[in-house]
């Protein structure tokens, strides 16, 4: 299997760049039947979420394939040509890491928030498309199928999908008893949905959001009886509230000192600025201004460090570290099957003949003794070739650049096309 990842994500990418690759339905299917058109694909699917934009490709070869669809995936930016901010965005995964990416990110540890479920969903509607559309085969079928099982484990063996909740908790346990005060919050995506969600439950006495899109926000409002601002009206936003949670998910800053020093002028009361983007939203010069108090992820980090929190996603990253091995070791294992079984079937064809040579030869031979005879040829090959044939698959879990299977190929002879025949349909 030779899978590749091409893609873009919150981790990678600016609020603007990800909202350029944003893809309705029909949209995915075009790219999808772009990647498996592609030269050199053998299987496709895209995995398309609010912050992610992902091709998965079962390849030939890597180099030439990378570059067609990295400019598959910048032909969807509205720049011509492509915006170098965009072509600097994508990443790349090839073979045993493209296997661990997928992992993690069906366990949630990829996720803009942390341990979200959601992922799984899409996950699972990336296998159905690709399957839909013909595009998906064996290896990625399994691929995502086991990448499925994975973040399921995650979710039934940890708490992972807690791990949000808790840190958004554990930022306003720091500020005090938040009940009576006014709440903002900037953003409007999986994290500020749970920061929204976990305010409202804390009696806050007003709850306001502030997006760049005004649609998303609203959604997010009318679910929690919020009011909603847009962008440009953040510095009213911040003359009235005593308790702001940035969680954007931009790579640029949201707040800066000077803007918070001018939205609170002649303002007596205290504000505490919760910053819990990464990278981060506001400066750090903001915690220094009069009456304001920051806090962010570097302290925090700190107060969850022996928290449920942080060891339910080191026990998720510890269930993902187990599953790549074993997925990667059954898969160096597997393709090792072809190699052995053209070996015993040319070790077969040599032992018939020789039996046949040596009978003939010996036509006296009473049907016992003939019977002994073809035993004992038989014995001596299996014997010859059990330590080869065993040791291959053991060696097959080390990693490295040699390939055993190779080397058995070259020794022994072995015809390719009696090799290939053993993974074609109807092979044996």
């Amino acid at each position: 299997m030779s899978v590749l990842v091409v893609g873009v994500s919150h981790r990678t990418a600016s609020v603007d760049v990800l909202e350029q690759l944003t893809l309705d339905a029909a949209g995915v299917d075009k790219l999808v039947d772009a990647v498996a058109d592609t030269e050199h694909v053998t299987e496709a699917t895209v995995l398309s979420t609010c912050n992610r934009l992902e091709i998965y490709a079962e390849v030939e070869r890597f180099h030439g394939t990378v570059e067609t669809l990295s400019r598959l995936v910048c032909a969807l930016g509205p720049d011509d040509p492509v915006d170098p901010a965009l072509l600097g965005s994508l990443y790349v995964h090839y073979g045993d890491a493209a296997v661990a990416h997928l992992f993690h990110v069906a366990a949630g540890l990829d996720s803009m928030v942390v341990g979200e479920g959601q992922i799984l969903g899409q996950a699972r509607e990336a296998l159905r498309l690709g399957q839909e559309h013909g595009s998906v085969g064996a290896a990625l079928n399994l691929l995502f199928q086991q990448a499925l099982r994975v973040g399921k484990r995650s979710h039934a063996e940890t708490d992972i999908d807690r791990a949000a909740p808790s840190l958004i908790g554990a930022a306003l346990d720091l500020t005090g008893d938040v009940a009576g005060r006014r709440a903002l919050v900037i953003g409007a995506g999986a994290m500020a949905s749970v920061a929204v969600a976990t305010l409202s439950r804390r009696d806050v006495a007003a709850l306001t959001v502030v997006n760049r899109s005004q649609e998303s926000a609203q959604r997010l409002a009318e679910e929690y009886a919020a009011n909603v601002l847009p962008l440009d009206a953040l510095d009213d936003a911040l003359r009235e509230a005593d308790v702001v949670v940035s969680c954007t998910g931009a790579t640029g800053t949201m707040l800066t000192a000077e803007q918070v020093a001018a939205a609170r002028a002649g303002v007596t009361t205290p504000l505490t600025v919760i910053d819990l983007a990464l990278p981060r939203d506001v400066e750090d010069a903001v915690g220094e201004l009069p009456g304001v108090r920051l806090e962010n992820l570097r302290r925090l980090s700190e107060e969850l460090a022996d928290s449920g929190a942080a060891k339910d996603v080191a026990g998720a990253r510890e269930i993902v570290r187990e599953e790549v091995e074993a997925f990667l070791g059954a898969r160096r294992q597997a393709s090792v099957t072809p190699t052995v079984v053209a070996l015993r079937s040319m070790a077969t064809s040599v032992v018939e003949a020789e039996i046949e040579r040596v009978l003939a030869r010996l036509p006296g031979l009473a049907d016992q003794e003939r019977g002994e005879v073809e035993h004992a040829i038989r014995r001596v090959a299996d014997k010859l070739l059990h330590q080869p044939t065993t040791r291959v698959k053991q060696l097959a879990n080390e990693t490295g650049a040699v390939s055993y299977a190779a080397a058995l190929a070259e020794l022994f002879a072995l015809d390719p096309e009696a090799v290939d025949a053993v993974t074609r349909p109807g092979g044996h």
